[in-house]
Order: structure tokens, then C-alpha cells, then sequence
């Protein structure tokens, strides 16, 4: 069976914004699902009016809109007006999964609360994302990806030594809550063979960014100290990190004492590998900074492609620093298929990121879809009158008129 099949008969309602809870009604729609995406009418999700864009027929898109909304169906409607609120519940009728990233309290107050779900879709799968949780105190924080790594320690741990902590550049707390609450709802889903009654569900950005650090936090519980900031260095092993070379940075993982003899050898640098300072990775670690300062006198002789080419050939992981235009030009990405193209209709050279599962291609990638463009098909499979319907979609802002003088 093919991934796309995984989940045929699975409906999602997604009611998030931003990264986390789209990833998650993403995913699930990749493997199947029909998943519908509620949107306020004038301007859609929230990440639709970000940078960059893509430019399309109709207008152009933010491109962090289009990597985490493809296989989804748009409605547009005003969730705060009560005919918008029922047309969101007779729609959640016949669904399997809702996710919602409301700040803690507002769903229960637009009418739109799990028990409001539960009551209109008994056995549904409720998901909750947010930056700090219902508790009492994590209630009122809001929160981004940046604020979640800064109030977590990642921030702190990241960047150089004599600089400022500096953010991770990929959404790593957002990404990984996606991937979370993915992970619960398909394990809520294979509850239902067993349990009745709907199920509320709750993905944290705070708890995500903790776990991304896990050995971090086991490494301080365990001793009471954390790494301070080692730019590309790692705490727990060297020589492994980015060094200077006579053009441009290589990035060296001699993390043993097998692959650090080796490096040495194929450096020429007999007397670093005999060095009492250097004899073990815990000595090493202690010596970081010399054994820095000896290795990038060495490498600052010749070019990277020099270098590369020899400590490759001795088995030590070595790499070039790619910017992320290098990256995707390289015959692995490429063998990887990584970056796929899409039919589209709006979009000229429209190609999209597939997902890490889906190696044969397997998984349908339909174009994300223009704000509202289901309105009117998705409200009449939930059983609206075209009266209702009509009453339900946006009216055409009249032209001012001028009067005479």
C-alpha cells in the first residue's frame, strides 16, 4: 500500500496557524487525509502575509504558507460571528482529528473548545498547540519558535563564546511540535479501536524545545553543569567542528581516539597526536582550544578541496560548510529527491519539500490551496442550503462613490 493511502478515510479539520499545527494536518494529508483548513475570510492564516513569497497568477503567496498547507482545502469564515462558529461545528461533524493553536481560553470563548467538538463529534481527536500549555501559569505566555529557545536554554547554548546567544535559523521548536503532535493524534487514532469517547490531546512548544536538548538536560541533572556556547563545536568530544582552511571553512568529526589518530596522520601532525594534552577525548575536550589553534595552523597551508579530498581518504567524517544554494545543488540532494515539482495552476516552477518518510515519491503533492477556494464545496458537504451558503461567504466591498459638487 502507499503512504497516500494510509489515511483515505481519515478527515482532519485544521484550525491552526503558523508552522507547528499545519505541519501536523500537513503530514496527516500527505498520507491521505482529507484535511480543511479554516481561515478568516480577508486575510487568511496568519503566515500568509509573511515573506518571502512566490509570485502566482492570482497574487503571490509567502512561501512559509505554501512549505507546510499542500493537500489541504480552504474555507474562509468569520469563526467569531455565531453563523461562522455552527458552519465550524456542522462541518466538525463528520471529522476524525481537529487541531487548533488558539492561545489557551480563546477557543472555549468563541465556542470552538474541545467540549464543543466533543459534543458535535463524539469520538473526535482533539489536538491542542501552544507555546506553554493550560497550566495555570503557562496560560497567558504567548510564544514563538525565537521565544520558546531563548526562555529554554537553546539560545543560551548557541552561537559563538564571545558572542551573543543567537537563535537557531530553522524553526526547530515548531518543526519538532509538529512532528509531536503528529505522533499523538496517530496514537489517539489507533486508540479508538479500543476506547470510546473523544479524546483532547495538548503539543507544546515549551516541552518540544526541552526534549531537542535531552541529553543537555540529562547532562546537567547528572552533573549540575551545561556547555556554555562552542559555535560549531560539540561539548562532549573534539576535534569536532568547523575549521579554517586557506579558502573556506570544513567541517571535521574526529570524535574518537581511533578517528583522531587518523586525522593526525593524514594532517602530518605526529607531535598533536603524541601530545599529553590530547591523549584522550576527555583530555581533548579539556584542551579545545589549543588543539584548535594547532589544527587550523595546519589546514591554513592548502585549500578546502585539498584537505577534504585527503582526510576523506583516511575514513574521518569531513564535509564542506555549504551555504543552503550549494546545498540543494549537490548530487546527493539530488539523489535524495528531496525537492520535487508540483503541478500548479498558480504557481510557474512550483516545487515543494517532501516529506522524510516518503523516499519513493509515493505521497500526492497538490498544489496549497488559495484562501477560501473550498468554501462553497466543503459547507455543502456538511449539509448547508446554497441560502445559507451564500449567507456565509464574504460580500463584495462596494465601490465609494463620489458625489458631485
Amino acid at each position: 500500500m502507499s503512504l497516500e493511502r494510509t489515511y483515505t478515510d481519515l478527515r482532519v479539520l485544521d484550525l491552526s496557524e503558523n508552522i507547528a499545527g499545519p505541519l501536523a494536518c500537513m503530514i496527516l494529508a500527505d498520507l491521505g487525509a482529507d484535511v480543511v483548513k479554516i481561515e478568516r475570510p480577508a486575510t487568511g492564516e496568519a503566515t500568509r502575509s509573511l515573506p518571502p513569497r512566490w509570485p502566482a497568477a492570482d497574487g503571490d503567496e509567502s512561501t512559509v504558507f505554501l512549505t507546510v498547507n499542500r493537500n489541504k482545502r480552504s474555507v474562509a469564515l468569520d469563526i467569531a460571528s455565531p453563523a461562522g462558529r455552527d458552519a465550524v461545528l456542522r462541518i466538525a461533524a463528520g471529522f476524525d482529528v481537529v487541531v487548533e493553536s488558539f492561545r489557551p481560553g480563546v477557543a472555549e470563548r468563541l465556542g470552538l473548545g474541545f467540549a464543543d467538538f466533543a459534543r458535535t463529534s463524539p469520538r473526535v481527536v482533539h489536538c491542542s498547540v501552544s507555546a506553554f500549555g493550560e497550566g495555570p501559569l503557562g496560560h497567558d505566555r504567548p510564544g514563538y519558535d525565537a521565544i520558546v529557545q531563548a526562555f529554554s536554554g537553546i539560545m543560551e547554548m548557541t552561537g559563538d563564546p564571545d558572542g551573543l546567544p543567537a537563535r537557531a535559523a530553522p524553526s526547530i521548536v515548531d518543526i519538532s511540535t509538529g512532528l509531536w503532535a503528529t505522533t499523538s493524534i496517530q496514537a489517539a487514532l489507533a486508540r479508538r479501536a479500543t476506547e470510546q469517547g473523544a479524546q483532547r490531546l495538548e503539543a507544546t512548544l515549551v516541552d518540544s524545545a526541552f526534549f531537542l536538548m535531552c541529553h543537555q538536560v540529562m547532562g546537567y541533572l547528572g552533573t549540575g553543569e551545561f556547555p556554555g556556547r562552542l559555535g560549531s563545536a560539540a561539548p562532549s568530544t573534539a576535534p569536532y567542528q568547523a575549521f579554517r582552511t586557506a579558502d573556506r571553512p570544513i567541517m571535521i568529526a574526529a570524535a574518537t581516539d581511533r578517528l583522531f589518530e587518523r586525522l593526525c596522520m593524514v594532517l602530518e601532525l605526529p607531535d598533536v597526536l603524541t601530545d599529553p594534552r590530547f591523549r584522550s577525548v576527555q583530555a581533548r575536550v579539556a584542551a579545545r582550544d589549543p588543539l584548535t589553534e594547532l589544527i587550523e595552523e595546519r589546514l591554513g597551508t592548502a585549500p578546502s578541496t585539498h584537505w577534504l579530498a585527503r582526510i576523506q581518504t583516511v575514513g574521518v567524517p569531513c564535509g564542506p560548510v555549504n551555504d543552503l544554494a550549494a546545498a540543494l545543488a549537490h548530487p546527493v540532494t539530488a539523489e535524495r529527491r528531496m525537492v520535487r515539482a508540483v503541478a500548479s495552476e498558480r504557481f510557474s516552477g512550483f516545487r515543494q519539500v517532501r516529506l522524510p518518510i516518503d523516499t519513493a515519491g509515493e505521497c500526492a503533492m497538490r498544489e496549497p490551496p488559495a484562501l477560501g477556494q473550498h468554501t462553497e464545496a466543503v459547507l455543502a458537504e456538511a449539509g448547508l442550503t446554497p441560502s445559507e451558503i451564500d449567507a456565509l461567504l464574504p460580500r463584495p466591498i462596494p465601490e465609494a462613490t463620489v458625489t458631485p459638487r
